[in-house]
């Protein structure tokens, strides 16, 4: 196929993303930015090593009028900037585009720019072997995406990825385990000396039985974040572990308490968070 050809399939109604328009030179600064190895060939596009699945043959082209890109190699795939940022640092469609605007030196439009979000946390979820299948990617401002391990590299999206609980090998390890909504809350819990575990996806998250069978014979307490969304999901859990674990708790937060990391944060300790356990019978 010749390039003009694999560059024309990607159509021109994406070639700059939606909402990202980009002038030739502010399209020139990204691509001269992100490949600055590129060089330009006698058919006029630019040539140079993939840097999405770091090649080392000229096999990325970049047509320099339209903006698009097609990498003839390891991934056979094209798109517009957005596209090529979004694949090179798992952002969301809005904040690559708010980066490939940073990056080419966008004037300002009449639409205000929504800040670049940066990675503040990334959350692993792993088999019982310790192997990697996904993670969950924090942003701030506040904000999430997916990632699945394909034995190379992190790609965006879970697809049909094995579901796990987070922190599965401690898990199976444990006589107790605490399930709460979110990693930050199960990393809270660990830094206290617990055992913890949640879902990826949050409180709108299926709950599945093979999350069940992984707490089978283990005293199990769930703690709902203190909202109705939190609420809710807890009780569809407590359904799903009721007569299948060992023992089954709920530990209802104080009222002015949004979740288990705030009320380690009001000066709260693990001792009185053993001592107030001891008085919440079983489900």
């Amino acid at each position: 196929m010749a390039p003009a050809t694999a560059l024309s399939r990607v159509g021109t109604a994406t070639a700059l993303g939606v909402g990202v328009k980009l002038s030739r030179n502010e399209s020139r600064a990204y691509y001269a930015y992100r490949l600055p190895k590129a060089r330009r060939t006698q058919s006029g596009e630019l040539r140079g090593p993939c840097p999405i699945h770091k090649g080392k043959q000229d096999s990325f082209a970049i047509d320099p009028e339209s903006g698009l890109w097609f990498c003839h190699s390891g991934c056979g795939r094209g798109g517009s900037a957005v596209d090529l940022e979004m694949a090179l640092t798992g952002r969301d469609f809005r904040d690559a585009a708010a980066a490939v605007r940073e990056i080419a030196g966008c004037a300002a439009t009449t639409t205000a720019r929504r800040p670049v979000r940066a990675v503040v946390a990334e959350y692993t979820y792993r088999d019982e072997h310790g192997a990697p299948l996904y993670r969950v990617v924090r942003t701030e401002p506040k904000g999430f995406y997916q990632q699945r391990w394909s034995g190379v590299e992190w790609v965006n999206g879970i697809g049909q990825t094995r579901r796990v609980l987070y922190r599965l090998p401690e898990v199976l390890e444990a006589a107790i385990v605490f399930v709460v909504e979110g990693e930050k809350d199960v990393e809270t819990l660990r830094k206290w000396g617990f055992t913890a575990s949640t879902t990826s996806g949050g409180s709108g998250a299926k709950w599945l039985p093979e999350f069940t069978d992984a707490l089978r014979g283990r005293e199990v307490i769930v703690i709902p974040d203190n909202d109705g969304p939190g609420w809710e999901r807890a009780v569809s859990i407590l359904r799903e572990l009721v007569g299948n674990v060992a023992r089954l708790r709920l530990y209802d937060l104080p009222a002015e308490t949004k979740d288990i990391t705030d009320w380690f944060a009001a000066g709260h300790s693990e001792v009185e968070l053993i001592a107030t356990l001891e008085g919440v019978h079983a489900v």
